[in-house]
């Protein structure tokens, strides 16, 4: 199933941060996040397992306790329950993330 981005869903993720399910089907769900400069995606965890990369920009990525500064072709894998969180160096950091299973609270 092909889905055009214009197609897609922006919806504001916290102060400075949008969200767009890009695709989803069977377990898998993968979906954007840009940020603004200094915007933050706040420390949190869920069941899910998440990868991560960076398609634009720099910040430090979180997890579990352990910050990490990432750019751009970087990517993170965070197991289920782990706490992390993001924060933006740049305007208009992009991460791309994939979900198992999906983030029905996304939807």
């Amino acid at each position: 199933m092909v889905i055009k981005r214009e197609n897609t869903k922006a919806v504001e993720a916290g102060k400075g941060v949008v969200r767009r399910v890009l695709n989803r089907g069977g377990k898998l769900m993968i979906v954007e996040f840009t940020f603004e400069k200094g915007a933050v995606g706040d420390i949190h965890s869920h069941p899910h397992e998440q990868i991560g990369y960076v398609a634009s920009g720099s910040g430090i990525f979180t997890i579990d306790g352990k910050d990490t500064e990432v750019e751009k072709g970087d990517s993170m894998y965070i197991p289920p329950n782990v706490p992390h969180g993001f924060r933006s160096f740049e305007e208009g950091t992009v991460l791309v993330d994939t979900f198992t299973p999906q983030r029905e609270d996304f939807l």
